[in-house]
């Protein structure tokens, strides 16, 4: 029988470079590897190809390339992916909703965030009581910002409140009568 585990995902801490040691693209006295290959020219399919290849065996292929997106990298091959191919990524990637990136943050790791992650931590945060002064130092902003977003998040939730149609339940029925408010009798 088999069992499998399933790692909560580790995202990179804001400053957290430490991912790079395990990239197959480091050169080592064993591994030696030529940077070049990641830089190369759109008429070089030869090191386009190289680079993939070593980018498909490497362990943090996905961190290099979240890394990329965060810090709008556009050169070279990052994450396995040339600089034409992470082009429609880098404008999707402010709207990126990753979860278990809000959990880390509200558990208190410091996460590099896109704006929908940002809002949601908010809310997330909202929904927990979690105090204004914990939400500006999740969020490294100031305390008034903090409360301002609070404030912003309940008056929308105030206002969609408003907006939905309040629901009436029917009334019920014997035989094939509605019962009015007079046709029960009162609690004792």
């Amino acid at each position: 029988m088999t069992s499998t585990t399933i790692r909560p995902a580790r995202h990179r801490s804001l400053g957290d470079h430490t991912w790079q040691v395990d990239a197959v693209c480091q050169s080592t006295e064993y591994n030696p590897v030529d940077p070049e290959i990641f830089f190369p020219a759109p008429d070089e399919t030869d090191k386009i190809t190289a680079a993939k290849a070593l980018c498909g065996q490497c362990p943090v292929r996905r961190t290099c390339l979240d890394a990329a997106l965060e810090a709008n990298d556009t050169d070279g091959i990052r994450g396995g992916l040339t600089e034409e191919e992470r082009g429609p990524l880098h404008g999707k990637i402010a709207h990126r909703l990753d979860y278990s990136r809000v959990n880390d943050t509200i558990a208190g790791r410091d996460v590099h965030l896109t704006n929908a992650e940002r809002t949601a931590v908010v809310h997330a945060a909202y929904r927990q009581g979690v105090t204004e002064q914990r939400l500006a130092w999740l969020l490294k902003i100031t305390e008034e910002h903090a409360q301002k977003l609070y404030r912003e998040l309940r008056r929308a939730l105030r206002n969609r409140d408003l907006n939905e149609p309040a629901t009436t339940t029917a009334l019920p029925e014997v035989g094939g009568e509605h019962l009015g408010r007079y046709d029960f009798g009162t609690a004792a």
